[in-house]
Formats: structure tokens, sequence, C-alpha cells
């Protein structure tokens, strides 16, 4: 089993940032995929930025060029760097993680493992 377990999430004005992270525990190595994704109220969820593997990247268009995602595979935590936030950008904010994988998806059902969120509100 793996337990993820997201921090960072808080109060900003349009064009602040956030630093969001994912503690991951149990079972997990450097293999796994692993996402963020959000929802905010009345919307559907949506995949915001994946990691596979290898350290390759996948970005929702809506985030390209402001969010960065990482992780460090040492200390099993995986990052979202949140830059230029925009009042869409308001979500609960949740890591996922899936050990069988190949490229980074922004598909929910690309994922079999799911933390509780940290809510984001950016504020204009």
């Amino acid at each position: 089993q793996v337990q993820l377990v997201e921090s960072g999430g808080g109060s900003v004005q349009a064009g602040g940032s956030l630093r969001l992270s994912c503690a991951a525990s149990g079972y997990i190595t450097s293999n796994y995929c692993m996402a963020w994704f959000r929802q905010a109220p009345g919307k559907a969820r949506e995949g915001v930025a994946a990691i596979n593997g290898d350290g390759s990247t996948k970005y929702a268009d809506s985030v390209k060029g402001r969010f960065t995602i990482s992780k460090d595979n040492a200390k099993k935590t995986l990052f979202l760097q949140m830059n230029s936030l925009k009042p869409e950008d308001a979500a609960m904010y949740s890591c996922a993680a899936n050990a069988r994988c190949y490229t980074a998806s922004l598909s929910s059902l690309a994922y079999a493992y799911w933390g509780q969120g940290t809510q984001v509100s950016v504020s204009s």
C-alpha cells in the first residue's frame, strides 16, 4: 500500500506563488508515476501535472510555463511549484501515484493511490 499526504496549500494573491508537497510512504519506488490533480467546487477533477519514473513531465495547457512538477526520490516526495497564480487556479489539489505506468498521464484513471488534498485559494 501507498499513502500520500499533501501540504503547502494556502491563500495567496493573484501573481503569487505556492509550493505544494506530497509525502509518500509505503511501498513506493522511483519508478512510480505521480501527478497533481485539482478540483474546484462544481467542476470536474482536472489533471494539472504529471511525472513518470524517468522524470518526463506533462502539463495541462492552463498551467504550462507557470507550474513545475518535480520529485525527490530519496525523500519520496513530490512537489508542485506554482508561480503567477490566477484566481482560476483556486481548487483542492491532490497528488496521485501509480506503480504501473509508462508515460506521465493527466488522466485520473491512470492512478491507484490518492492523497486527501490541500486547499489553494487565490484572491484577485
